[in-house]
């Protein structure tokens, strides 16, 4: 049995991150999964209807710590922050934050990598070079060993919807630009290698979407469809994935298409993020595929415009806790 503690980033200290920290240490301190922040301890204790904090010097103390006050690893800010006002100067510290995290998890010292919303804007302020955090923790984990198709692959997970996004951070003017064959064939493999490695399916079947309306219409449409996504699926299946499509994207997310499939390859941003959002506004997930760590993400942003107020809802950081604990333990099982 997993017995590590997960490891969960503080995120944008000015956002809703400490909030929803507390929150989620609320619900699951009796039964868990046991997690230790890894960010501010004084931005944390200071978050709406605060909880106990415990500065711990390693994550194995968080074990027995867990029950009765959030563990954290106090990596302080440079400055104080203040909720709902974004800025530069947190910059170094929420790097540091998720760097430490991804170290720990690469040591073992922690099960998995659970990050709170960051904000790119402010980061690119402090110089950081990387679209997101799908991005960063690819570049942090290029080095280490993995046993399955490498990543990173971000999918996200509402209910029985799993969508795995071919580009991710791309304005939608320059998505077709950025498709090949070898971009699909590259989600459709670390896809099919998590649903069976960090999900449990043995034979994964995965549903690729079409670019254009009505999957191209023969052409009549736009091209991708028969230049692409046709020869990328029928690679797919050579390499002996159940692969099928391109489905055009208005029909695959009813209930009865997602009964076919146990993921969609979906090829730009909002064709996955829709669906999700839809299906599961609080609940959703964000999940990197193909990493030698486990890392899960709540599927929403900073909301700096009701952070320190209160409003934040912490179910989709219960939902990315609980399932980072659930892959971890299959990663070890």
């Amino acid at each position: 049995m997993n017995v590590r503690p997960l490891a969960l980033t503080l995120g944008d200290p000015a956002g809703v991150g400490p909030e929803i920290a507390a929150k989620a240490w609320r619900a699951l301190k009796d039964g868990g999964p046991p997690f230790v922040v890894v960010g501010d301890a004084q931005a944390l204790a200071s978050a709406p209807g605060s909880a106990p904090v415990q500065a711990i010097s390693a994550p194995a103390e968080a074990l027995a710590v867990f029950r009765t006050a959030i563990p954290v690893l106090d990596l302080p800010l440079r400055t104080p922050v203040i909720a709902g006002q974004p800025s530069a100067s947190a910059g170094p510290a929420i790097i540091q934050w998720i760097e430490t995290a991804v170290g720990l998890a690469l040591s073992g010292a922690v099960s998995g990598v659970v990050t709170a919303p960051i904000a790119k804007a402010t980061l690119y302020e402090a110089g950081f070079k990387f679209p997101g955090h799908t991005e960063f923790l690819g570049e942090l984990t290029a080095t280490a060993g993995h046993n399955g198709a490498r990543g990173p692959v971000m999918m996200l997970v509402a209910g029985d919807l799993r969508c795995a996004l071919v580009t991710v951070h791309e304005p939608l003017a320059g998505v077709a630009s950025k498709l090949s064959i070898e971009a699909i064939v590259g989600a459709g493999r670390v896809t099919a290698d998590a649903l069976t490695r960090d999900f449990g399916i043995a034979r994964p079947r995965l549903a690729v979407a079409a670019l254009n309306p009505h999957a191209g219409e023969a052409g009549a449409l736009g091209r991708e469809e028969i230049e692409v996504v046709e020869p990328a699926v029928q690679a797919l299946k050579d390499l002996g994935v159940d692969a099928s499509g391109p489905w055009p994207a208005d029909t695959l997310f009813p209930p009865e298409m997602r009964a076919t499939y146990d993921a969609a390859i979906c090829l730009y941003h909002d064709q996955a993020l829709i669906p999700v959002k839809m299906l599961d506004f609080w609940g959703g997930v964000n999940v990197t595929l193909g990493l030698p760590i486990v890392r899960t993400s709540p599927d929403h942003g900073t909301a700096f415009d009701i952070a320190g107020r209160g409003l934040a809802r912490p179910d989709s950081l219960i939902a990315a806790i609980r399932m980072a604990a659930e892959i971890a333990g299959r990663r070890v099982g």
